[in-house]
């Protein structure tokens, strides 16, 4: 059974100054949580610059896109943004207009 993803979630993060590495650490240990959230589809923790990263991550619908944001990894986000980041995370929802994906996934 294939899988349509409509939605998705982009959030854009940008480190404090000297707290870069602490930003990767905290996305790649994201990955454990989010393996245990059944509705989101795919999970990316990438870095765009120095000090920018960002999270995308999709989902096939509405209500999987919420569950995701009352879930582990956006309140340990939160939690963590004030001693991580230097302004809070912009978190955008977004529709999924066409998508390539793996077959069975």
């Amino acid at each position: 059974m294939a899988v349509t993803v409509k939605k998705a979630l982009w959030v854009v993060l940008k480190a404090k100054p000297g707290k870069e590495k602490d930003v990767a650490d905290f996305l790649r240990g994201g990955l454990a949580l989010v393996e245990a959230e059944p509705a989101t589809t795919s999970w990316y923790a990438i870095q765009i610059g120095p000090s920018a990263f960002g999270i995308f991550d999709t989902f096939s619908d509405d209500a999987g896109r919420d569950a995701h944001l009352s879930g582990k990894v956006a309140a340990a986000l939160m939690q963590k943004a004030p001693d991580l980041f230097s302004e809070p995370p912009k978190i955008e929802k977004i529709d999924i207009l066409a998508a390539k994906m793996p077959a069975g996934g």
